[in-house]
């Protein structure tokens, strides 16, 4: 190799080392002149980059509007659930109300009924009303008689209903008026105990022992001047 030839390879590798040199210091210069005027360099983007939330963006899922829509979706469910507790304490309490109502008319129905003194309950044979025999009432009533303590004296007011009525229900004196087993006059005064007076033998017992022991003290009095006026 001759002297102009290696001179020439040795010029020219100090070229390149020259011009690498030179980039180097020019990109340097860049970098300095831009961070010395307070204006970084930015790097730039890339797509993967772009697709990230930047800061003070909030994102899609935590927005404001999304934040508030869930805030009224949960109020909305709980007042729906506190209005399906309501409903249903509602429904329970209609539920208990409904069964005491039963079970105060079930103790109501079985209570014995009274007639007269507290202690004196009506016999079973005066449940049977309208429709059946007279004849029962007779015994009904000796037996509610002794209730007013006329259980001595039952006798006398088997006769003087024997009298005025037969012991009927719905025996009607044509002249006065008188009507029922007793012959009440007019026969709407045992309204006075009951609206069932006209066909109810209770209604009209009850109402008939009310009124000898009233007027009379005992149906033996009220038999005694039955036969002397023909009424009483």
């Amino acid at each position: 190799m001759d002297v102009v030839s290696l001179l020439w390879q040795r010029v020219g590798k100090v070229r390149a080392i020259v011009a690498l040199a030179l980039v180097a210091a020019l990109v340097g210069g860049l970098v300095v002149a831009n961070w010395d005027s307070g204006k970084p360099v930015e790097p730039v983007n890339t797509a993967a980059d772009a697709a990230l939330p930047r800061a003070g963006s909030p994102s899609e899922a935590g927005s404001p509007s999304q934040a508030a829509s869930s805030a009224a979706a949960s109020t909305e469910a709980q007042s729906k659930a506190q209005d399906a507790a309501s409903a249903a304490a509602a429904q329970a309490k209609a539920a208990e109300d409904a069964a005491r109502k039963k079970k105060e008319e079930e103790a109501s129905r079985a209570t014995t009924r009274t007639l007269g003194p507290p202690t004196y309950a009506i016999p079973a044979e005066c449940d049977v009303y309208k429709g059946k025999s007279d004849n029962k009432w007779r015994g009904c009533g000796l037996t509610m008689a002794a209730g007013f303590g006329f259980d001595q004296m039952s006798s006398c007011l088997e006769k003087l209903w024997d009298k005025e009525s037969h012991w009927t229900t719905t025996a009607k004196n044509k002249s006065s008026g008188a009507y029922g087993i007793a012959q009440a006059l007019p026969g709407s005064k045992m309204a006075s105990i009951a609206s069932d007076w006209s066909w109810n033998p209770e209604t009209q017992i009850k109402w008939g022992l009310s009124y000898i022991k009233g007027r009379y003290k005992t149906p033996c009095a009220a038999w005694s001047h039955s036969q002397s006026t023909g009424w009483y």
